[in-house]
């Protein structure tokens, strides 16, 4: 238990930060299956999965300004993704 108002404050501030980083978490990996089921479809509609690449490597760019995602894990995603697009 924090016992100064500064440790209160820290903790206030951590609790916030968490519940922020856990929806973007969630919100990429949403994204990301989304890529995922259009890129396995067996009709592939381009122009939607461009459209959800696009969305996605856009989201985890973000992602990776703010520290929340490693740079090599978003420039592996976003190749990934890459390679949907290319097929």
């Amino acid at each position: 238990m924090a016992n100064t108002k500064s440790a209160k404050k820290n903790n206030r501030k951590t609790i916030a930060r968490t519940l922020r980083n856990r929806s973007q978490k969630s919100r990429l990996k949403t994204l990301a299956k989304k890529v995922e089921a259009l890129a396995s479809a067996d009709e592939s509609d381009k122009a939607a999965l461009k459209a959800a690449a696009s969305a996605y490597i856009s989201a985890v760019d973000k992602a990776t300004k703010s520290n929340l995602v490693h740079r090599n894990k978003a420039a592996r995603a976003k190749s990934k993704v890459s390679q949907y697009l290319a097929a």
